[in-house]
């Protein structure tokens, strides 16, 4: 076990730097100097609790207008909306992750036959390995709504507007009841649960210590909600295990409502921003998807099965050159990208950075109407192709 000096000397400042200054932003660095040490070198994730020092304005309206039409009829959406965790699934469901006929996740859409440690299992072996794969991803969704729960708390309290308030006291609602069925299913069905990932910690603890609320708008609603979005919709158009994918239908429905939250709720705000602020909010949303998309590199899983195989080095450069990656990186930045276009945020300045990372393929296409579920439960319907 590395002690946390012997930690910390991996990374002198200049390194640290590196890893949140790609955008070359020093106030985007600055803010994210913290999680980074907290995150990605003191790796508080570990830990069985973390403490974060929250600090945001709370607003309160004694007028109690209802002036935000579009927020309003989503608070109503909400309302008629919520479901029983306990009562609308079916939990008698048998979940085997060796039952190949339901499988939770398809080896080939995994990065795994890719390792050559992997192909000389033997089948009962790959099966463990893909077990161990899908509880990773879903620990980290559980880890990502218990940060959402959090977040809402604070955004409802934060934003401005009473119709704003209304719905933010559903997601609440929504935010708990999914940490209960993640938790629900991994600790009852699968019987693995994994730590939070580095970058994914990193970027609660960011968002829970910045007083800006519309940071907190920016990096739950539009970017870590739209990521899950696109994340959930591949795992339940991938699955066959039907527990999993009927309560991941439900998850999706929340979902849909609290990115198209975000979106309304930033839209005329970014568009009227000064600039220097509107550009601190496009280098910060930037790091944030690096930060995302880095979260898949699933090192937990990794140091359990493939860290005495394998380099870190060569692990990440297998899963980010992988089907498996290139599958998540489109399913998940093609609702994003289009909503930071939305809301202001893809100028021609960060643009390359987009670029360079292979995410910009899908600036143009239309943004999908959240709050209309329909087609995304659809979208996760139909067979998914490997590109």
């Amino acid at each position: 076990m590395t002690s946390l000096l012997e930690r910390a000397s991996e990374y002198s400042p200049s390194h640290l730097l590196q890893k949140v200054l790609r955008t070359g932003n020093v106030r985007v660095a600055l803010n994210l100097l913290g999680p980074a040490m907290r995150g990605l070198v003191m790796h508080n994730g570990k830990q069985p609790a973390s403490d974060m020092q929250a600090s945001h304005m709370v607003h309160f309206d004694w007028t109690y207008q209802r002036d935000q039409p579009e927020l309003r009829k989503l608070y109503e959406v909400a309302k008629v909306s919520q479901w029983n965790a306990t009562t609308d699934l079916d939990w008698s469901i048998n979940v085997d992750p060796y039952d190949s006929r339901f499988d939770l996740f398809p080896e080939r859409m995994s990065p795994l036959p890719d390792i050559p440690a992997y192909r000389g299992l033997s089948e009962r072996e790959k099966q463990t390995h893909r077990h161990g794969l899908v509880s990773w991803m879903l620990s980290q969704f559980l880890h990502g709504e218990q940060g959402a729960l959090f977040a809402a708390c604070q955004v409802t309290e934060a934003i401005q507007w009473l119709d704003g308030k209304l719905y933010g006291s559903t997601q609440v609602v929504d935010e708990g009841r999914h940490v209960e069925v993640f938790y629900r299913y991994l600790n009852e069905k699968l019987g693995k649960l994994y730590t939070v990932n580095d970058n994914l910690y990193t970027l609660i603890d960011a968002l829970m210590t910045d007083g800006r609320w519309d940071l907190k708008f920016l990096g739950m609603q539009i970017m870590i909600e739209g990521l899950a979005l696109g994340a959930f919709g591949t795992m339940r158009q991938t699955s066959r295990e039907p527990l999993l994918r009927e309560l991941l239908k439900y998850v999706i429905t929340d979902e849909a409502r609290h990115v198209h939250y975000g979106v309304v709720a930033l839209r005329e705000h970014y568009h009227t921003l000064p600039e220097k602020d509107r550009r601190e909010r496009e280098d910060w949303a930037f790091e944030v998807a690096v930060l995302m998309r880095n979260r898949f590199f699933a090192h937990e899983f990794y140091d359990e099965f493939y860290g005495q195989t394998m380099s870190r080095k060569q692990w990440d450069e297998l899963i980010l050159n992988s089907a498996y990656m290139r599958n998540f990186r489109q399913t998940m930045f093609r609702r994003l990208v289009p909503n930071l276009k939305r809301i202001n945020l893809m100028s021609d300045r960060i643009r390359p950075h987009y670029a360079a990372l292979g995410l910009l393929e899908w600036e143009h296409e239309k943004a999908a109407p959240e709050l209309n579920a329909t087609d995304l439960i659809r979208d996760s319907d139909a067979p998914i192709q490997l590109h």
